[in-house]
C-alpha cells in the first residue's frame, strides 16, 4: 500500500486541478505516481521535466535507446513500476523486452545507466569515452540530467511505495498474459 495517497480530484485544491488538467493535456494519461505527486503541482513539473529533456535528447538517441537506458536505470533502481513501464514501451514499438538483441549505442547507454546506478562515484573511463566518442557536450549534460531525473523517479516510485498502475500489469516481468498482451500489441501494428 503506498506510503502518500492520490489526490481525490473532487477535493482537490484549484491548484491541484490545473496541474492534473494541465497533465492531461499535454499527456493524454494520468499514472497512480503522477496522481501521487500532484500533492504537490512543483514537484510534479520537476518530476515532468523527464519529457522536456527527452525531447532535447531526439533525435540524437532514439526511443529505443531512451527506452533501454531507462529500463537500465530503473532495472538496477529495483523499481517495478519503472520497469514496467519500459518494458510496456518496448513492447508496443513491436520488441520483445525478454529477447532485445542491443545494438551497440544501445549497449553501452544499457551499461551507462546501470553504472549510473550502482556508483555514480566511478563510472568506467571506457563508457565514458564511448560516450564521449558519439555525443557532443550539451548531449551528454541532456543525457546525465535525464539519467537523474530517471532516477529519481524510480526512487519516488519505491519509497513512497506507489500503487501498481493496473494497465502496467501484463507488460510486468513474467506476468501471467504478458505474451498474450504481446501478441495483442504486434496484431495491433499488422497490416
Amino acid at each position: 500500500m503506498s506510503q502518500i495517497p492520490q489526490i481525490d480530484y473532487t477535493v482537490a485544491s484549484d491548484a491541484v486541478r490545473a496541474e492534473h488538467d494541465r497533465e492531461l493535456a499535454l499527456r493524454g494519461r494520468m499514472t497512480n505516481m503522477k496522481r501521487t505527486l500532484l500533492h504537490s503541482p512543483t514537484a510534479h513539473r520537476i518530476y515532468a521535466e523527464w519529457f522536456t529533456l527527452r525531447a532535447e535528447l531526439d533525435p540524437a538517441i532514439t526511443d529505443r535507446e531512451i527506452w533501454i537506458f531507462s529500463h537500465a536505470i530503473s532495472k538496477a533502481a529495483k523499481s517495478k513500476i519503472a520497469i514496467t513501464f519500459f518494458r510496456r514501451a518496448l513492447t508496443n514499438a513491436g520488441f520483445d523486452p525478454d529477447a532485445l538483441e542491443l545494438a551497440e549505442t544501445e549497449a553501452l547507454l544499457d551499461r551507462f545507466g546501470k553504472a549510473i546506478v550502482t556508483d555514480s562515484n566511478a563510472v568506467p573511463a571506457e563508457i565514458w569515452e564511448e560516450l564521449k566518442r558519439r555525443y557532443d557536450s550539451k548531449t551528454l549534460v541532456d543525457l546525465v540530467a535525464f539519467a537523474g531525473i530517471m532516477l529519481a523517479t524510480a526512487v519516488f516510485n519505491n519509497v513512497v511505495e506507489v500503487e501498481f498502475d493496473p494497465d502496467l500489469e501484463p507488460f510486468a516481468e513474467k506476468a501471467e498474459g504478458s505474451e498474450r498482451m504481446r501478441a495483442d500489441a504486434q496484431a495491433d501494428r499488422s497490416p
